[in-house]
């Protein structure tokens, strides 16, 4: 890495596998993007898989001074057959303040593709640019042969925390729906120059919904949704990339999503893409600070996360939007699992997911399906069966991929915030889960694995 050595041990770690094919080892990493205006280089290594030895290394910020960051923490894919890598890349440090950042977004926030042998950029498609929201690209690019109109072409489908959903040729970058750039809000903050457009995807439909007004406000009672409706009034609110400033700023969808990196999972033969997304009301607001300030290294349910960016004039502290109550201000579903179908560009449907029946102060014995924030991703079986874990009710289920009706569910002793995997032995079928919460809820830990028989 190019800045080895002016970063303390720990700060470059990794979130997930690397990917490997053709003999090549490719690593990415997870750095801590938000704590300082120049954080560690989100450089990727390849590594020969045989003698281990470096193959290239590929710095998605190379020339821009100032900044770090855009490194790739989720999982990486691979066209063996093609020679291609694609990376999905997050946003430069600091998360939510670009003034430093002086040379441009570089391949931050972007799908990159890669010759897997050389390292050697072939294109890059950015879903985002000059990212103030946390916006990273979050899950794994998805390999699909999309069924055009002159047969089937070789595609990715990248999902967002934005709720977007982005098909690109995968031999060239090109959108396969149209991608449309659109004005959006600029920044108040003193020399932070928010780009003035983003990209929008004509089809399919974003997959959460980002407009949120005070009329939207909800409750259990008229009075605390009398209070989320003032809440939301007194936010900074120009709808989706309103930049943060000094004023609290809605943040809709906050950095959770969206689609977060359990990604979605891909149905071939119904050409369904199946992907559970986060619908909770965020804010954020730039504060400014007098030196090195204490922060978080992450979100934690019922308080609000303080974001230290040293090297900048601001903290940044955001907290979910919520009634007095410890209820989310805007209706539910809070959580969803929505099928995608990608040959139209439509949704097919779109179920809650989760039941808020243990997220009050006492657990009640029945289930209210409104849907949960939720954390892990799912798998899809040959027959048209989907596996979930990931919400905060601490069930794991099986969904029929085809109507989104629930066909089976099992009670855990804590929740599944992992994606299923399957194998076969001996001629039988297995799908396995782990289960051990993520302490980001504030919900019961444990150490769990799960193992089910398919009939």
């Amino acid at each position: 890495m190019s800045d080895r050595g002016k970063h303390k041990a720990g700060e470059v770690t990794s979130s997930s596998p690397p990917a490997v094919a053709n003999g090549v080892v490719v690593v990415g990493s997870s750095v801590v993007d938000f704590e300082y205006a120049e954080a560690p280089r989100g450089v990727v290594a390849a590594f020969d898989a045989v003698t281990g030895k470096p193959r290239w290394q590929f710095d998605p910020l190379a020339g821009i001074a100032g900044t770090g960051g855009a490194n790739v923490w989720a999982p990486i894919s691979i066209d063996a057959a093609a020679g291609l890598v694609f990376l999905p890349t997050s946003s430069p440090s600091p998360d939510y303040y670009g003034v430093n950042r002086k040379g441009g977004d570089g391949d931050a926030n972007a799908v990159v593709a890669l010759e897997l042998a050389t390292g050697k950029k072939v294109w890059s498609f950015a879903t985002s640019h000059h990212d103030l929201w946390d916006y990273d690209v979050p899950a794994q690019p998805i390999l699909i042969d999309w069924p055009g109109p002159d047969g089937k072409v070789p595609a990715l489908a990248q999902l967002t925390k934005q709720g977007f959903t982005f098909v690109l040729d995968r031999r060239t970058g090109k959108p396969l729906f149209e991608v449309t750039e659109k004005p959006v809000p600029a920044s108040v903050i003193p020399g932070e120059q928010a780009a003035p457009t983003q990209p929008f995807p004509s089809k399919p439909p974003q997959l959460v919904n980002s407009v949120v007004t005070p009329d939207d406000a909800w409750g259990f009672t008229f009075w605390d949704r009398g209070k989320c409706r003032e809440q939301l009034a007194s936010l900074n609110n120009h709808g989706l990339y309103t930049p943060p400033s000094e004023q609290r700023t809605l943040l809709m969808p906050g950095s959770l999503g969206g689609a977060n990196w359990g990604g979605g999972a891909w149905l071939a033969q119904e050409n369904l893409l199946i992907v559970n997304v986060n619908s909770s009301p965020f804010y954020g607001q730039l504060v400014k600070t007098q030196g090195a300030q204490g922060g978080d290294d992450h979100i934690k349910a019922g308080s609000a996360f303080r974001v230290t960016m040293t090297g900048t004039p601001y903290a940044m502290v955001q907290d979910v939007v919520k009634s007095p109550l410890g209820v989310l201000c805007t209706p539910p579903p809070w959580g969803k699992l929505v099928a995608v179908d990608l040959a139209q560009g439509t949704i097919r449907w779109e179920v809650p997911l989760g039941s808020i029946h243990e997220l009050g102060p006492v657990r009640l014995p029945f289930r209210i399906d409104w849907g949960t924030p939720n954390l892990g991703g799912g798998l899809v079986t040959d027959s048209g069966v989907f596996f979930i874990g990931a919400t905060m009710d601490r069930i794991f289920r099986a969904i029929e991929a085809r109507t989104g009706k629930e066909l089976w569910s099992f009670q855990l002793p804590v929740d599944a915030t992992a994606t299923p995997m399957s194998y076969s032995y001996q001629g039988k079928q297995y799908v396995v889960v782990t289960a051990g919460e993520h302490n980001m809820f504030n919900r019961p830990t444990g150490d769990y694995v799960f193992a089910f028989a398919l009939p």
